[in-house]
């Protein structure tokens, strides 16, 4: 592909202009910054060689992904990213026709780009469509990865598969020699050559064969490219994945191959903005900050309740030699970052597998430790079959700390941590508690520490809600706190978090209600829900998150053992659809959950 240098010099103005463009929006509404920018020249150079309108342009994570939505008529609103009713942070076919997938969750990419490449030839469309790819180093530390290559090496569909390196975590280019292979090995002479080559020593048995795989080998000794050829895949790399020359030439080959490529782009995170450009983690993801000096924005004094859990799990750490811990790939995310620094033989992060870690953490568990198993609400949704098989089958005593539980905001439906009390409250041998601030969640995780069986504890992103009322008292299995009696026939029931969103709720209503801290939805206080029973005939529940298979669930399967009929139950968790993205007070106020909203809705349940 002849590309004019004039073509070059508009390509690079595009370039600058979207990376000024992310930088303006980013550093206002926060989000996704460094390895957006990184990836800049590869999504100019995918739109350049390929038609995102008919060939399927499938981002892993798609949080990189930015470049392309400017480059797919959504300049004008990209000032809105992030914000409710505004563009997603991630790929979202319903926002436009050029984005192929929702995706949110690492490590997808192959395994769609193998499924969209069998719909391809079913159809007879080889000709005129192929799957494009692009996935970050990091999502190739994940299992479900090399399943896919493993199919896609042993059936050859055509596709080309973006590996954006932006942590050299796989390899280092070799200089000028390194880029003279890359293109060389995409030309159609190297192609051609290997083809007959290969056709040539089938005539000559085992000797010739050996000799001329061996002179291949040592041709690509200095790339690594050997792991994907063994899979049958080509590869073509590592490549500067700054230079739209470069990229576009070998992209443009890789098309022409027909068969499936690999093309492995090395690129610079931050790329373009000085201030982040390398290796630093926390201009992965940022909330808005300052352009000039890259000094975030004032931030809430509260204390967050993963800053608690880290504090606690430290001190408990300090004190306790057989805990230890692990988190999927991200330390900072989730407090682990000074324990993996403290303890590094005690505390891991094993990269993004969680499946690797609940199973790894339960052996540790059937060794006499006690595991913490660290991770967001939405990613243990990955390891489902591991909690289920490897920790709660056998009765290990697994910790399982479940940050981001709750409406997360920003980051919208991939992301929301709505569905663990659904998915863990159906499992033998797990128990659900939860704290409702600083003192209570020091005192579950004592609890959690000595507990002999598999548990989970989930807290919100930020900080909790704030009350009156009265201090936590030591955690006791299947023990919930009365925090306030009142002689009216209303209960409110808060569930974690929502303990203070039904204590901000009562400050709306003119009678005062009582407020129970269920603290375990599993087992249940069914003493305590007997007593409450007899004098409260009206019920609320309080708790972030979905309302099918949750606490108020959970609450009228008592009723039905019971056979508690008089009481009237109204539960305020999610209702059955997935959660759109925004500010968490945006979200909430379109879900009529901000405490107003909810003082109304008890009021009209009253009345009606």
């Amino acid at each position: 592909m002849n590309i004019k240098p004039s073509r070059i010099k508009e390509l690079e103005i595009v370039c600058k202009n979207i990376r000024e463009e992310i930088l303006r929006v980013v550093s206002k509404n926060g989000g996704h910054l460094s390895s957006t920018l990184g990836a800049t020249e590869i999504i100019v150079a995918m739109h350049e060689v390929f038609d995102s309108k008919k060939d399927p342009f499938i981002f892993d994570v798609s949080h990189q992904s930015y470049a392309h939505k400017l480059l797919t008529g959504r300049w004008n609103e990209f000032d809105t990213l992030r914000q409710f009713n505004g563009l997603c942070g991630y790929t979202k076919p319903s926002e436009s026709e050029h984005d192929y997938f929702v995706a949110g969750h690492s490590s997808t990419s192959i395994s769609l780009g193998v499924g969209a490449a069998k719909a391809i030839a079913l159809k007879g469309e080889q000709d005129s469509r192929i799957p494009v790819v692009m996935i970050g180093d990091g999502s190739m530390t994940a299992g479900m990865v090399y399943e896919a290559l493993n199919e896609l090496g042993e059936r050859k569909y055509p596709m080309v598969i973006i590996l954006n390196d932006n942590e050299m975590s796989i390899s280092k280019p070799i200089g000028a020699i390194s880029r003279i292979l890359s293109s060389a090995m995409a030309s159609p002479f190297y192609q051609n050559f290997k083809k007959h080559t290969e056709s040539f020593v089938d005539n000559f048995g085992e000797g010739a064969r050996y000799i001329a795989k061996r002179m291949e080998e040592s041709l690509k000794l200095i790339t690594p490219g050997i792991m994907f050829e063994e899979m049958g895949i080509d590869y073509i790399g590592p490549v500067d994945g700054h230079n739209l020359v470069s990229l576009i030439e070998i992209l443009q080959k890789a098309k022409e191959l027909k068969k499936p490529v690999i093309v492995h782009a090395q690129t610079l995170k931050g790329k373009g903005y000085q201030i982040a450009e390398g290796h630093e983690e926390k201009w992965h993801g940022v909330g808005p900050f300052d352009l000039n000096s890259g000094a975030a924005s004032k931030k809430s004094s509260a204390k967050s309740a993963t800053q608690i859990y880290a504090e606690a799990l430290l001190h408990l750490a300090k004190h306790n030699d057989k805990i230890v811990g692990a988190t999927a790939a991200m330390p900072s995310g989730t407090g682990l970052s000074d324990l993996i620094e403290l303890y590094p033989n005690r505390f891991w992060d094993v990269a993004i597998a969680e499946q690797h870690a609940v199973t790894s953490m339960s052996a540790l568990a059937k060794e006499g430790f006690k595991p913490f198993c660290t991770i967001y609400s939405t990613f243990l949704q990955r390891g489902y079959d591991q909690v289920i098989h490897d920790t709660c089958l056998m009765n290990l005593p697994v910790v399982f700390a479940l940050d981001r539980a709750g409406i997360v905001g920003e980051d919208g439906e991939t992301h929301q941590g709505v569905f663990d009390i659904s998915f863990l409250r159906a499992i033998p041998n797990m128990t659900l508690f939860a704290p409702r601030d600083e003192k209570s969640f020091h005192q579950a995780m004592a609890f959690a520490a000595q507990y002999p069986s598999p548990c989970s504890l989930r807290y919100p992103r930020g900080s909790f809600t704030e009350t009156s009322l009265p201090e936590s008292k030591y955690f006791e299995l299947a023990k919930s706190q009365l925090l306030r009696s009142s002689n009216s026939d209303t209960l409110f029931i808060g569930y974690g978090n929502g303990v203070g969103r039904a204590y901000e709720t009562s400050k709306f209503l003119e009678d005062e209600v009582s407020i129970l801290d269920l603290r375990f939805v599993k087992p249940l206080d069914e003493d305590m829900l007997r007593e409450m029973a007899k004098t409260h005939n009206k019920w609320f529940v309080f708790s972030d998150s979905a309302k099918m298979g949750g606490v108020g669930s959970a609450i009228l399967e008592f009723f039905a053992r019971e056979k508690i009929l008089h009481v009237e139950l109204e539960s305020f968790e999610y209702e059955d659809e997935f959660i759109t993205h925004g500010k968490t007070k945006d979200v909430e106020e379109s879900l009529r959950l901000l405490p107003v909203q909810l003082a109304l809705r008890v009021k009209e349940f009253i009345l009606r």
